[in-house]
């Protein structure tokens, strides 16, 4: 068995019939290049091949009543493809307002617990073309956040990829193994027993870190405060209801702006968000005086030795939506994120990982519950999206034998904050994935119709 971290199982013991916190993507591929040509069954019985050298599929939660830690995962003895991987086909004309409405449909929809925690739909039809003559497919992937980071959710899928057609399967990898409901409470209590010294080890680098923010507080030199953000339409409760929007990007586009104003990749990637935002929350006579806060999940995984599939902090930046020029939001932005960054840097890397070991599941979910019901979603909310910006291979992959034309990875949403915009760089191109809920967002089209015109604007800067 291996025991979930207290990050890991946070994204459990969050979790309510409203907030779902699976993490997806949609990966569309085209089937002229699969060996033997497209069948349902035969990406199926490649799927099943390559499980076998990635345990983390085949894996389940396990608990016990007894258990004094978090859950484990262990071997699921009964693991059978077929009640992970569904095919369903798109109504015509296939376009991608169908394909993201039946993928908002399918996100809505919470894992089973009872077996391993992901799922795949290979959707056919897309804009009427036929898979099995060689057209395009569609998999929209769920996998439990408690599984997967951005890092690993991305090397999942390599391993899932090749750059070859015909690569061969990777040889067969063991799992966890198994355990009994007295040995994951046994091995519990001894990781119970250990946390008044974990505690006393932690102490130092908190105060060390508080001591150090307000230190830089007094200089002006820290990343932008939880509470702070302005409240806008996607800052409320949210239901359990997903509807998603995309759009692609010409990622030397992208790069040419960062390289003219000299910032980096990220700082581009957000003012785009910025831009997109500032001119939808405008167009409503909604835009706020202050700048709207965002949440970036950065990786630790190159700094943490902790166990755990989530090896993530983060940080808060401002996007600086207050700024109606966009070569000056840019550098603003960029400004704001290198005093973030090295606020973000001197914090514990794995601090976030060490204080939620001590998290309770009760603990937990009466929180979420007393936030949701509280009036506290209609103040300032801690942050007002959350933005992932996901870096990946820059050459032609090749999905179960399909040629992968796009990937656009669709983070969770939460109480208060019921909007992701997260983006990942593949092979020349940068996709956005946008994930909201309809309640408080009805057509996220044009925010994801917006991006392209953001990026020209960027362009026409630089000239």
């Amino acid at each position: 068995m291996q025991r979930l971290s207290g990050l890991d199982a946070s994204f459990l013991y969050l979790e309510t019939a409203a907030q779902p916190l699976h993490v997806c993507s949609i990966l569309e591929i085209d089937t002229s290049t699969m060996p033997g040509g497209y069948t349902f069954d035969r990406l199926r019985d490649e799927l099943g091949l390559r499980i076998k050298a990635m345990p983390q599929f085949r894996e389940k939660l396990a608990d016990s009543r007894f258990n004094l830690d978090h859950p484990v995962w262990v071997d699921d003895k009964d693991f059978d493809v077929d009640r992970h991987v569904h095919r369903i086909g798109l109504p015509a004309p296939g376009g991608r307002r169908e394909l993201a409405e039946i993928c908002g449909h399918i996100a809505s929809l919470p894992l089973d617990r009872s077996r391993p925690l992901w799922e795949k739909w290979v959707i056919e039809n897309i804009a009427g073309t036929d898979a099995h003559q060689g057209g395009r497919l569609a998999v929209f992937t769920k996998v439990h956040h408690a599984g997967v980071d951005g890092v690993t959710g991305a090397s999942m899928m390599s391993q899932l990829c090749s750059t070859e057609p015909d690569a061969p399967p990777p040889d067969p990898v063991d799992g966890v193994g198994d355990a009994s409901s007295l040995e994951i409470a046994l091995n519990g209590a001894v990781q119970f027993a250990t946390r008044p010294l974990k505690l006393a080890n932690m102490l130092p680098a908190t105060v060390s870190t508080v001591v150090d923010t307000v230190r830089r507080a007094r200089s002006g030199l820290t990343m932008a405060a939880p509470f702070a953000a302005p409240k806008t339409a996607f800052n409320a409760n949210i239901t359990g209801h997903r509807n998603i929007a995309f759009a692609e990007l010409d990622l030397e586009d992208v790069k040419a702006v960062k390289n003219h104003f000299g910032v980096k990749v990220n700082d581009v990637v957000m003012a785009l968000v910025s831009g997109v935002l500032r001119k939808f929350l405008e167009d409503r006579g909604e835009l706020p005086e202050e700048s709207l806060v965002g949440m970036v999940p950065v990786s630790v995984h190159e700094k943490s030795d902790r166990p755990g599939r989530n090896q993530v902090s983060g940080m808060f930046s401002s996007l600086r939506t207050d700024i109606a020029d966009p070569a000056e939001r840019l550098k603003a932005i960029a400004e704001a994120n290198s005093v973030a960054k090295q606020h973000s840097s001197a914090i514990g890397a794995t601090l976030l990982q060490d204080w939620t070991q001590f998290a309770a599941p009760a603990v937990f979910g009466v929180a979420m519950r007393l936030y949701a019901r509280s009036r506290l979603t209609e103040a300032k909310p801690v942050h007002n999206l959350v933005i992932s910006n996901v870096p990946g291979p820059q050459v032609p992959l090749y999905y179960l034998g399909c040629e992968v034309k796009a990937m656009y990875p669709l983070g969770p949403i939460f109480h208060g904050s019921g909007l992701n915009i997260t983006v990942m760089s593949l092979n020349g191109k940068l996709d956005v994935g946008i994930v909201s809920c309809p309640e408080l967002l009805p057509d996220l089209w044009d925010l994801a119709d917006d991006f392209e015109p953001a990026l020209d604007e960027l362009l026409d800067a630089t000239k």
